[in-house]
């Protein structure tokens, strides 16, 4: 970047101007997190950037930060985090592994570009998991197939996109071929963030690339035996681009666990959520009962097996984890109680009279 956006540039609306008071306005100033690395945020006001040391200490006093948040600084020469603004939109999933946890993936994001490469990788399930995702975020979901001009059934698989749900934005692209990119630019207006998702290989840093006008992101050729992507891209950061959008790209995710994402699930899947509210029964399993709307749906072809088995299947996943994740909740719950607890007895001993 060869100059800093201004605060409007940097995405700041409406939404975060009226979480200030006069007070804070005067003895602080808002900044956005570009880039978080393990001990510090790399944050932006419109003057510049700046590196902002985040300890544990600061995680713990201020919450989660991940790219894309809104800040408020005090206005000393070493500025230090007063608070972290809440969140117009918020992306993310359940942790990799086995332990139980929330992991962020970005904040404050209007557009996402849920990029899926018109290759051997081409996956409907994928696309829905994604979709999953952003409709809970409250961002608003743009499928980009990429490399369509090297798919003979690139407006096959359009249509296919297009069937799950007649609204959705699909895009069919070829990142070489500046007039194609030209179709997403009516999303990347002045002050917009836009963030890419999708797996490795998909051609997000290439896309990335050629909306930013120049070759920032390093990209590299999939693997020819198998269409599967190398991660060329291992860090979240926004970066601003000609139109004056800030876009995000992100490491492609081959592990897309949801939890607390029963909203967006209705949203992905609302023609199979209408259709199981006209059954006879309100626990109607699908299957044998009687009056079930939705197996009337497959028998007449209106409904397709795969889109209903694979939102049971996230069904399924979504309540399992969602699950586990209240159960460490609450058990966190009750380990900062006994650890209140016990700081309360121990003062009461040091100071028996009081």
């Amino acid at each position: 970047m060869t100059s800093q956006p201004s605060l409007a540039g940097l995405g700041w609306q409406a939404f975060f101007q009226q979480q200030l008071s006069l007070e804070e306005w005067q003895h602080g100033h808002p900044v956005r997190v570009l880039e978080q690395h393990k001990t510090l945020l790399e944050v932006s006001g419109g003057q510049g950037i700046v590196r902002l040391p985040f300890t544990p200490a600061a995680f713990s006093q201020h919450g989660a930060v991940c790219v894309g948040d809104w800040l408020l600084l005090d206005n000393s020469e070493q500025p230090q985090i007063i608070r972290r603004l809440e969140r117009l939109s918020c992306f993310q999933r359940r942790a990799a592994g086995i332990k139980a946890g929330m992991q962020l993936i970005a904040a404050n994001v209007d557009t996402a570009f849920i990029v899926c490469s018109l290759n051997d990788d081409f996956n409907l399930n994928r696309i829905e998991r994604y979709l999953s995702i952003v409709h809970e975020s409250g961002a608003e979901a743009v499928v980009v197939l990429s490399k369509a001009d090297l798919c003979e059934q690139a407006e096959d698989y359009r249509q296919q996109v297009q069937k799950l749900d007649p609204l959705l934005a699909v895009v069919s692209v070829s990142a070489f071929a500046q007039d194609s990119i030209q179709q997403l630019m009516p999303w990347c207006g002045y002050g917009k963030t836009v963030a890419l998702l999708g797996s490795s290989g998909a051609g997000k840093s290439t896309l990335s690339n050629q909306l930013l006008g120049q070759e920032i992101q390093a990209t590299a050729a999939i693997r020819e035996d198998d269409s599967k992507g190398r991660h060329t891209t291992t860090r979240r950061s926004l970066l601003s681009i000609a139109g004056g959008a800030m876009i995000l790209d992100t490491p492609g995710m081959r592990e897309l666990q949801l939890a607390d994402c029963a909203d967006g699930l209705a949203q992905t899947f609302a023609d199979i959520e209408e259709l199981a509210g006209q059954c006879r029964f309100a626990d109607c399993g699908h299957s044998n009962e009687p009056g079930c709307a939705v197996r009337q749906a497959l028998d007449n072809g209106v409904l397709d097996e795969r889109r209903l088995r694979h939102y049971e299947k996230l069904q399924r996943e979504q309540q399992l984890n969602s699950a586990t994740l209240a159960q460490r909740r609450a058990g966190e719950r009750e380990t900062g109680k006994l650890h209140k607890r016990i700081l309360n007895e121990r003062k009461r001993q040091r100071h028996p009279d009081q």
